[in-house]
């Protein structure tokens, strides 16, 4: 099977991986640690690559972009997360907030917002889950009721991943109520910088930043402030989640790790034991599995037509590897030698991976909601 996508992307991809060499340090983790300087990396990279036309390059040029095929851009994904995804949280912007405002936003709000996200300036957030609505997301309480020309926004969102440092977030609440629980929801862009809303971190094996808490206290919102139509946020919401979970290339950094394991080992490789090196070959076969499966995706969204099933099949996958792999890549590095830069540096990408990976049972949707989305597909094409 051929991944190479061809020449151009070859170059691209050597060009990535030179900028990655040159201005990401070896040890770098990602941007949400308990070191300032790591976030600063993720921002100085993002905007080196806004400046080379390389982190929207699959925007239209008169919204920050070149005009690139939705392969470039995929190729962009998968080199930023096989390198512990130096742009930080931007991938948020990049891959589905940007895209989604070109579809749904206004004029003003295209002219607003997309300009920032392209030079890699504006940090997103996304105000989705609730304590009582996270897998049922339609469930939510977060209401918005009528004050005038506007809303008074109030409620609490959980979970929020990059709430304490984005100035933007793409907040959904209940403005009516319907016949079904995914009536009457509206999306609000609004500043993180209102002093109507609070945020309070929440402690977990991932560090910090990951997850947050996030109260709204009658935040003022208008017309202005809505993405699409109000009380028909739902249709936007569906669309949102196929691109946030294809654009989370998450084999792509397992594959790298697994690749990288053979060399660290160097001849210890062969000591390992027959069995272990077997889950390690099934892990690669599964890593390419995970990367047909969002191309699929992929395709389909760059002929117009985004369909859950599809994409909840990649979501699957992906998890699927993200956990597996962990626990093979823990049993590698368990068994490297324990001096040397590249052992170190291994052993800590290894259990950086590790630690992701319980998370990614429920992170952009829950494992069980992408198997009853992908069942209830499946029916749909049989009926």
């Amino acid at each position: 099977m051929d991944f190479t996508m061809g020449t151009a992307a070859a170059e691209l991809r050597d060009e990535l991986r030179a900028l990655v060499s040159e201005h990401v340090p070896p040890d770098y983790l990602g941007a949400f640690t308990d070191d300032p300087a790591d976030l600063e990396t993720a921002q100085k990279f993002c905007r080196l690559l806004a400046e080379r036309g390389l982190l929207c390059l699959a925007w239209p040029q008169e919204y920050g972009g070149r005009d690139a095929s939705v392969w470039e851009q995929t190729v962009v994904r998968e080199e930023m997360w096989a390198g512990h995804e130096p742009r930080g949280a931007q991938y948020m912007g990049v891959n589905w907030v940007g895209p989604t405002i070109m579809r749904h936003g206004t004029a003003a709000q295209r002219s607003r917002h997309l300009p920032p996200i392209a030079r890699g300036e504006v940090i997103w957030c996304q105000g989705f889950s609730e304590p009582d609505a996270g897998s049922d997301l339609a469930s939510l309480r977060t209401a918005a009721r009528r004050d005038g020309d506007g809303w008074l926004v109030s409620g609490q969102k959980v979970w929020t991943s990059y709430a304490t440092m984005a100035q933007w977030c793409f907040l959904l609440a209940r403005t009516s109520r319907g016949e079904r629980r995914q009536d009457g929801l509206t999306i609000f862009l609004v500043p993180m910088d209102d002093p109507a809303i609070e945020v309070r971190p929440i402690d977990c094996l991932m560090g910090p930043h990951h997850l947050n808490e996030v109260f709204f206290n009658d935040l003022r919102v208008t017309e202005a402030d809505v993405l699409g139509e109000v009380d028909q946020g739902w249709k936007v919401v569906q669309e949102v989640l196929a691109f946030e979970r294809v654009g989370i290339a998450r084999y792509a950094r397992c594959e790298m790790l697994l690749q990288a394991a053979p060399g660290v080992l160097g001849d210890a490789w062969d000591d390992l034991p027959a069995e272990l090196r077997v889950r390690w070959a099934r892990m690669l076969t599964h890593c390419r599995r995970a990367r047909l499966l969002a191309y699929r995706v992929i395709a389909l969204q760059n002929e117009g037509r985004v369909r859950p099933g599809d994409a909840a099949a990649y979501r699957i996958a992906v998890t699927r590897l993200d956990q597996e792999s962990a626990e093979v890549l823990m049993d590698i590095a368990a068994l490297t030698p324990r001096e040397g830069e590249e052992t170190s540096r291994f052993r800590s990408e290894v259990q950086d991976h590790w630690r992701y990976s319980h998370a990614s049972t429920v992170a952009s949707g829950s494992i069980d909601i992408q198997r009853v989305l992908l069942a209830r597909a499946l029916l749909e094409e049989k009926s």
